[in-house]
């Protein structure tokens, strides 16, 4: 297991929602994806992974005009990658509303905080124009890039893992969603077989499904590609981020379960509780919390081996 892989900064994220729009989140250079990974092996740290920011738009995730261009520059951006040696990219699929919180203050165990959501409080406000497609619409356009993305990637050894619709609703605000079950994986896992097109295994994701975590991790096996180690409290509808160690899932099975199908990818505690004399500008990324969340993980894994 790559434990020596999760500083969190170097898995970089978009912000948690993004205007309707056609334009890439980000549209690495060559030269800035160089730039980063000698800054990190400078360090003595690897590119293990890049998350979240990466040139996908919702002209791809939405089958809209202009795809192909856009398309064409995630090739680029793979061949990139696999060029610099970076084996991981994590995508998501979640176009016109991106990741959804609608609290960032809820008090939990030592009055840290932590983010959480509640679907009543994501009503309202004027259509959103991703609102217009179904969810066939949605999952042909996933489709279609895979048939053409994965293999790029297989040739640039580029492994790509998708990350679960968050919150792993059917809809947010009217738009339809598609990574939100094991069974709907499974038929995106089968569009083009194949380890690069793969799993972002995001527990509290999974946990937010109603799945048996442990279970799904065996279920998907050499699929996950990556990893967010994390748990919430709740459902699809309503939840709040937990402590690792504070959740309804047992961890210790879940980190039993990785070991069991011989994981050897990148892992990240992801989402973390803001805690005392960090003020809670970035929700679920500040440094003491992660700080224990590793520390935990890590005591984990030695318990297993």
């Amino acid at each position: 297991m790559n434990g020596g892989n999760w500083p969190s900064r170097w898995a970089l994220r978009t912000p948690s929602s993004t205007p309707w729009r056609s334009v890439p989140t980000t549209n690495w250079t060559y030269d800035e994806l160089r730039g980063l990974k000698n800054y990190l092996e400078s360090d003595g740290l690897d590119f293990s992974v890049l998350e979240g920011s990466v040139p996908l738009t919702d002209r791809i995730r939405l089958g809209l005009d202009g795809r192909d261009e856009d398309i064409a520059e995630f090739k680029r951006f793979l061949r990139d990658c696999g060029d610099l040696g970076i084996p991981v990219v994590c995508y998501d699929w979640m176009g016109g509303v991106r990741w959804a919180r609608t609290e960032a203050h809820n008090a939990v165990r030592g009055g840290s905080l932590v983010t959480g959501y509640d679907n009543a409080k994501m009503q309202g406000g004027p259509p959103i124009p991703a609102s217009e497609k179904s969810h066939e619409d949605v999952f042909e356009a996933l489709a279609y890039f895979l048939k053409e993305a994965v293999p790029v990637a297989e040739e640039a050894g580029v492994k790509l893992g998708l990350h679960p619709d968050d919150p792993p609703r059917e809809s947010v605000r009217g738009v339809p969603r598609v990574a939100n079950s094991v069974e709907n994986y499974d038929r995106i896992l089968e569009i083009y077989d194949s380890e690069h097109n793969g799993v972002t295994f995001c527990q509290g994701n999974f946990t937010a499904m109603g799945v048996d975590v442990p279970e799904a991790i065996r279920h998907f096996d050499e699929k996950i590609n990556f990893v967010h180690f994390r748990d919430v409290e709740g459902d699809a509808d309503e939840f709040v981020e937990t402590w690792h160690d504070n959740g309804p899932t047992d961890m210790h099975s879940a980190m039993e379960a990785f070991v069991d199908i011989g994981f050897d990818g990148p892992m990240r505690p992801d989402h973390v509780p803001t805690m005392a004399g960090e003020d809670n500008s970035n929700p679920g990324y500040h440094t003491k919390g992660r700080l224990f969340a590793i520390g935990y993980m890590r005591g984990l894994l030695d318990s297993v081996e």
